[in-house]
């Protein structure tokens, strides 16, 4: 005899739906989204600022990639041979320059567009001082003087020339653009970082350290550093600088046969650096450069593969040290991703 299943009465389903609902909310809760991570900051940057030719190759570099540069001017490239001068330097007579000069007022012309169509696209222009001495031993008055002479010069550069037209706007442009300074030969004292501020600077980038670090503001001046980065099959420690690595490579003599091997092994210290930030505090990084193709070009083939790589990534921002700084100032957040 088949006895009738009974129903399952209201109290019943009730008190299993209960329990179903009570078995969720025991579950675990989901994980929390990841923290926001700031973005990776790669600051790149050029001293002297000369050769149009390599003007005209890094503004290419920063409209593949979304790059914004520094570019730290010589001032004495505004300067031709008949104007030269217009700039004396500290204890030195009028007209000499360890760089030497622009090579006519027609050079100089083509800088001054290439510095306005540079500035128009959102790079830094900042000052490399003029005629490339070593300031270790100046005074704050002679630094005040040479900074004076830079001020001068760039503002008057279009009448001292006599280069014509002068674009509208040029001198208030030229009188509040530049607001970042490296000293030639990375050669600083304590009179540079008192001259520094009494001019209306708001960063110096003339420092050296053991690897990427941040910047502290001092007496309202940021101070970045070059880094030092392991390069090489032993991995020594060398300034994140063509300069510093044309002298590891070749001993600061010219060998074009090498410069296969010397490019791919300023790309791999580069990128190494870049890595142990990108994977790591993502402090940002500085990499310096000059218009001087050493051995044959090696350092600009690495900087162009390597920032044709990393400048593109939605995590990473290219940017100048003037924008820096201006993040800084303003309360602006470094930009993050996620999260």
């Amino acid at each position: 005899m088949n006895l009738p299943v009974p129903r399952l009465s209201r109290v019943v389903l009730f008190s299993l739906a209960s329990l179903a609902t009570a078995g969720a909310a025991l579950a675990d809760p989901p994980a929390p989204p990841a923290p926001a991570r700031p973005k990776q900051i790669v600051i790149i940057s050029f001293d002297s600022a000369r050769d149009i030719s390599q003007w005209k190759r890094s503004r290419a570099l920063a409209q593949r990639t979304g790059a914004h540069f520094t570019y730290f001017l010589s001032c004495v490239f505004l300067l031709s041979p008949e104007t030269r001068g217009q700039y004396t330097a500290p204890g030195k007579t009028a007209g000499k320059s360890n760089i030497g000069f622009a090579a006519s007022r027609q050079d100089v012309a083509e800088r001054l567009e290439q510095i306005g169509l540079a500035a128009h696209e959102g790079h830094d222009i900042a000052s490399h001082a003029c005629g490339h001495f070593d300031g270790k031993d100046w005074s704050k008055a002679d630094w005040l003087k040479e900074f004076a002479s830079f001020e001068h010069i760039f503002e008057n550069a279009y009448a001292i020339n006599g280069t014509a037209p002068e674009p509208e706007g040029w001198r208030e442009f030229a009188r509040h653009a530049v607001a970042g300074f490296r000293a030639p030969y990375l050669s600083t004292g304590k009179a540079l970082y008192e001259a520094l501020p009494a001019a209306g600077y708001r960063f110096d980038a003339s420092g050296v350290s053991m690897g990427p670090a941040l910047p502290p503001t001092v007496g309202g001046i940021t101070n970045f550093s070059l880094p030092q980065i392991p390069e090489g099959p032993k991995s020594r420690p060398v300034i994140a600088m063509d300069y510093n690595l044309y002298v590891r490579h070749s001993g600061g003599f010219e060998r074009p046969s090498n410069a296969g091997e010397f490019a791919d092994r300023t790309y791999q210290a580069f990128h190494a650096a870049f890595d142990a930030q990108y994977r790591g505090k993502r402090i940002p990084l500085e990499l310096g450069f000059h218009f001087t193709l050493m051995n044959d070009g090696a350092y600009w083939n690495a900087l162009e593969r390597f920032a044709g790589e990393v400048c593109v990534k939605s995590d990473v921002e290219c940017i100048s040290f003037r924008d820096y700084v201006s993040r800084q100032d303003g309360g602006q957040k470094q930009a993050t991703v996620g999260g």
